[in-house]
């Protein structure tokens, strides 16, 4: 029997989110595989965990007794948990499934550990992970690749304020302000006048040292599971209704006045062209195994790129686990196909 090292939890803003995820992956895989858990508290240590999912998913995990200390050994090959609590043991393991989201978990950081040590890794490697998390870059990529991508301009801190303002007036009001690297929409604001621009970019500027000003494309988000490392399967696009706002942090875990659509009330056709998309995206970006590929569709019909999430979600009811059960694929029978890919490469 395989043993598969999930890592979950993580220092970022989508710590919680990440619990839930890695509690449906471990059941999902617990009959099939042997499972070495490693959650990492909010203050980045890692600790060997032995409990059940269930105490992962509710938040207590790092409290229950048997929580020891651990890193990896950096010698490649060796795919081995050294234990720091003092007994000199240590665990092998045959692949890593990093349920992780945000930065320090999904930007390509823990990506590069596991290449360091030779594990095969479930999910993108580092270049991918690192480039998805970037807004700007992965718009220049998939423009590129001949998608089209909103209209936008980066700034750093030393940005002149009227730089920025002359920037966002040009790009028609409201426009979206974003941190280029952040996950789960934290840090971002739309703003429909000049009154609130500069309060937006210093909230973004909390999360990132990078920010994107971005023209407010019509229409509505669209969404596309992709998996698969030679020969690519797309799930059954997902639709976005918003009642107000944008689909900010509350909404995509909350759900609180949005509404998700799978299947999307799209024509065929149209489903179809969303799937060529998000499969040119994913290879542009140099995705593996799996990622989530977010459009928006105008009223005029064009599609026109979002982001990759390349560690979407991953509760039952989460959308690329929803996108693939809308094709045929359940849940238990996903999770487990993506760990074959991880180990084989194919």
């Amino acid at each position: 029997m395989q043993t598969i090292l999930i890592l979950f939890g993580g220092c970022s803003s989508e710590h919680d989110v990440s619990l839930h995820s890695a509690a449906a992956v471990m059941r999902a895989l617990e009959h099939r595989y042997a499972l070495l858990p490693v959650g990492i508290t909010r203050s980045g240590r890692w600790l060997r965990y032995t409990g059940t999912a269930d105490a992962v998913e509710s938040g207590c995990w790092d409290s229950r007794p048997g929580c020891a200390p651990c890193t990896l050994s950096l010698d490649r090959g060796e795919r081995r948990l050294i234990l720091l609590d003092g007994s000199g043991r240590s665990e092998t393991f045959d692949a890593a499934f990093p349920v992780l989201h945000g930065k320090n978990g999904e930007d390509g950081t823990v990506q590069g550990l596991l290449e360091l040590v030779g594990a095969p890794m479930i999910g993108c490697g580092v270049l991918s992970s690192a480039l998805c998390m970037d807004k700007d870059r992965a718009h220049r990529l998939a423009a590129a690749a001949g998608i089209a991508v909103p209209r936008g301009a980066v700034f750093t801190r030393l940005s002149e304020r009227g730089e920025i303002e002359s920037a966002a007036a040009s790009l028609g009001w409201p426009v979206f302000v974003k941190p280029v690297r952040a996950g789960s929409s934290f840090g971002i604001s739309r703003v429909d006048g000049p009154d609130g621009l500069g309060g937006a970019v210093r909230e973004a500027f909390r999360h990132d040292r990078e920010v994107l000003i971005e023209e407010a494309v019509p229409g509505f988000e669209v969404g596309c599971a992709v998996m698969g490392c030679g020969e690519l399967t797309a799930g059954a696009v997902d639709e976005i209704e918003l009642s107000r706002g944008f689909f900010d942090y509350e909404e995509k875990y909350g759900l609180i006045t949005s509404r998700i659509h799978c299947p999307a009330r799209i024509p065929p056709e149209k489903a179809d062209e969303i799937k060529a998309a998000a499969r040119v995206i994913y290879r542009a970006l140099d995705c593996r195994v799996f990622a989530r590929v977010d459009m928006f569709l105008t009223p005029d019909g064009r599609i026109v790129f979002n982001e990759v999430n390349t560690i979407p979600g991953f509760t039952s009811h989460s959308r690329y686990p929803g996108m693939m059960a809308a094709a045929g694929v359940d849940f238990e029978t996903l999770v487990q196909r993506l760990v074959e890919l991880g180990v084989s490469g194919r």
